[in-house]
């Protein structure tokens, strides 16, 4: 490189560091130069060596990269600078982030340590622009682990995190001296702790959402203490206290005085919201010499070249896998057949007047926000037995024109029932969910829709305008097994928040007064394909063959459609951490539901194909592809890995629809299955390594039909008739047994 090009590229590094924005830009670009040749690389694929050289580039959006470069992009070590001042030096593998490396921001925040495919993930420290510290465990960029934490006023947390929170047991440790040491959940103590003050008091005993709550021990310094259940709520505060010998110092204390005068000052610092990631920064690498080659899409966007010269399909402005676009130089890629895909619309018919059940959507609407709006005092987590009681109901009759609890309505006079509300009020809280939100989502202006037609059980679906939650409506004996199996069901979603089963939000009834008498039970739940990724296929499956299968002929399966076992022609590949996860809480969810004796249930799952828009087709990933999961932050959800930021980092705990958690946005990999001809039929499929990256959803679904004498009736009928371990109907049991065998066939480590 001559003087003049090396002095202007160092007097620009120089400025783009003290630059907060891109500046104007000759029009001109420099073509990039190779150097010298530096290493050899072994490419297993075309069985040679490649080389690796030493190169300065300057791309053309005025990026600026120095380093060693493998045939189409950044390998081993390298410095790559933005035009907003960002810059990462450090480890890179086949044109992705990848090992040791140096991150840092305009603001003078720095990250150092472990990187993978452009995320911060491993160990690392970040030294925030105040002065604010993490060093310890990382995963996707949030603080996952173990780690310690420097507030830049003072305070000090060392201990566990989760998601960017703290989460397990930690000790928090105020610049005044007080310090906390204990369990914590969101961010906030929970659990088992105690809480030291700097004059010598301390309080030993239970937490809840950052407060005492519960037993509970208060000791001062001269060795009195109280000891008591404790509550924000005075009504329900109760306690005794023992003086230290003759002293009779604190005889006219308050425990009141804990919340209000105590806890005043230990309240918990935030973290340094980080200005953009490092995976939401665009890699603009671009091969020049390929410009000249038609280098870019036909949307101007880049274009990776792999390593074995394919044209991958990720685009390095969004990140996200685009299938729609093959290279006619990759013959290599099989062909699939196309998934026939309708433009994207809503589920269902909506329930505006006139429709047959218009007067009893409005019966729900008004029943629910009845329950859940009316005065209540703050729920415990912990029920008493007394609250599961079948009989613990709450009838409320709604005249048309109103009474003293209730609002005059246009709608017909009923009477409305809440089965074991403290309990649902309870489950609500457990699964974060706001009540306001809640009431907004199906009491709102907008219109209920019911589902085209009702499932095979009879019963009837509705969906919230918002794709929150359904509402399914039940039978006198399903309503029975559920309120049989409730405390048994609290107790196991409170031990594993994590589980895969169905949330249920809460439990109804309304009857119509006059000559109908007609009464309509109903059940709350999360809709589990409630996201920002459209679902274009979905499976319901059990692992079983008699019947399973779809009875629409292929040219009408669409995105809606719910496919069965023996439609689903995919495998599912998980990372090792959430594979493990994932057959612990499998084998969790199905003991508890075999001890309820409930079969029948099915695993729903379903995919998100990346890249694949309602007009794509999908095609299979092919090989290496550099730079696939660097997505940027321009904000579009519709494709791609999820994009977090500081904001996403506020709403976690409000919104986990915004986090990848066991079943929910997980980014994962399909492959493509094909099955053999012969009598019986194959559950699941050869695999023939075609892979396709998706985000899939999945959840324990239909769990309350318990093995009662109409499916002992159903199994022996079928039994005589056909394979006894080929049908559904089965004792819980064998079907618990063989539900596991298939899913872990299905589901496989990647």
């Amino acid at each position: 490189m001559n003087k003049e090009l090396t002095g202007f590229v160092k007097a620009w590094e120089a400025a783009v560091r003290k630059s907060a924005g891109p500046k104007k830009r000759a029009s001109s670009i420099f073509t990039p130069m190779s150097v010298a040749h530096v290493d050899d690389d072994y490419d297993a694929r075309n069985g040679g060596e490649v080389s690796v050289t030493q190169v300065e580039k300057i791309l053309p959006n005025g990026d600026f990269y120095t380093g060693q470069w493998l045939e189409n992009g950044p390998h081993s070590q390298g410095k790559y600078l933005w035009t907003d001042g960002c810059m990462y030096v450090g480890e890179w593998q086949r044109g992705a982030i990848t090992g040791k490396g140096r991150f840092s921001w305009p603001s003078g925040a720095t990250y150092e340590g472990d990187f993978k495919s452009g995320y911060m993930d491993g160990k690392g420290t970040y030294i925030g622009s105040s002065g604010d510290t993490y060093k310890g465990c990382w995963v996707m960029e949030l603080r996952h682990g173990q780690g310690t934490q420097s507030y830049p006023n003072g305070d000090f947390y060392d201990g566990e995190w989760r998601k960017g929170l703290q989460n397990g047991h930690g000790r928090y440790q105020w610049k005044n001296g007080n310090h906390y040491i204990g369990q914590w959940r969101n961010g906030v103590f929970y659990g088992n702790g105690t809480m030291m003050w700097s004059n010598g008091n301390r309080f030993d005993g239970c937490w809840e959402d950052g407060l005492p709550r519960g037993n509970g021990t208060f000791r001062w310094g001269d060795g009195s203490f109280y000891v008591g259940v404790w509550s924000r709520d005075s009504r329900e505060q109760s306690g005794t206290y023992y003086p230290s010998g003759s002293c009779v110092g604190h005889l006219e204390w308050d425990p009141q005085e804990l919340f209000s005068v105590d806890l005043v000052d230990c309240s918990i610092c935030a973290c340094e919201k980080v200005a953009i990631y490092p995976s939401q920064k665009s890699l603009n690498i671009l091969d020049l010499d390929k410009m000249s080659r038609k280098g870019t899409d036909f949307n101007g966007r880049t274009r990776w070249s792999s390593a074995d010269a394919r044209v991958s399909n990720y685009s390095s402005e969004d990140g996200s896998y685009d299938g729609s676009r093959t290279s006619h130089c990759d013959n290599s890629i099989p062909r699939v057949p196309n998934l026939r895909l309708k433009p994207p619309k809503k589920q269902g018919e909506t329930i505006s007047k006139g429709h047959k059940n218009y007067d009893l959507m409005l019966n729900l609407q008004l029943g629910i926000r009845h329950a859940v709006g009316r005065p209540a005092p703050s729920t415990s987590l912990d029920l008493k037995s007394s609250a599961f009681d079948p009989k613990e109901k709450v009838w409320t009759k709604f005249p048309p024109e109103g009474s003293k609890h209730t609002p005059p309505h246009s709608s017909c006079e009923f009477r409305w029932k809440d089965y074991c509300p403290v309990v649902f009020r309870a489950l609500r809280k457990l699964f974060k969910v706001d009540p306001a939100d809640y009431m907004i989502s199906l009491c709102g202006n907008d219109a209920l829709r019911e589902l085209s037609s009702p499932g095979k059980s009879g019963s009837f679906f509705y969906l919230t305008n918002d794709d929150r939650y359904m509402i399914k409506t039940m039978k006198k004996s399903e309503v029975k097994v559920f309120l049989r199996m409730l405390p048994g069901y609290y107790k196991h979603v409170r031990a594993f928040e994590n589980t895969l089963v169905t949330k249920f939000f809460g439990l109804h009834c309304v009857k119509l007064t006059g000559t109908a008498q007609k009464k309509v039970r109903f059940v709350i739940m999360g809709n589990l394909f409630c996201s920002q990724y459209a679902i274009h296929r979905r499976f319901d499956l059990k692992g079983s063959t008699f019947g399973r299968t779809t009875d629409k002929p292929e040219s009408e399966i669409d995105p809606t459609t719910t496919l069965k076992d023996l439609d689903l022609n995919y495998i599912f590949r998980l990372r090792k951490s959430w594979f493990q996860e994932f057959c612990r809480q499998v084998n969790k969810d199905c003991d508890f539901l075999e001890q309820e004796r409930i079969m029948d249930y099915s695993m729903l799952v379903g995919l998100h194909f990346r890249g694949m828009s309602s007009c794509d087709n999908v095609t299979p990933t092919s090989g290496y592809s550099p730079g696939s999961t660097t997505p940027t932050g321009n904000g579009n959800m519709a494709d791609g890995a999820p994009r977090l930021s500081g904001v996403d980092v506020d709403h976690l705990v409000v919104d986990p629809s915004r986090w990848i958690q066991l079943g929910i946005n997980m980014p994962a990999r399909a492959e493509l299955t094909v099955r053999k001809s012969c009598d019986t039929p194959q559950l699941v499929g050869q695999p023939t390594g075609e892979l396709y990256e998706i985000i899939i959803f999945f959840g324990i679904i239909d769990i309350l039909q318990d093995y009662d004498i109409s499916k002992k009736l159903e199994h022996a009928y079928k039994a005589f008739q056909y394979d006894a371990t080929t049908i559904s109907a089965v004792d819980p049991r064998l079907y618990s047994r063989r539900f596991r065998d298939f899913i872990f066939r299905v589901f496989v480590e990647d």
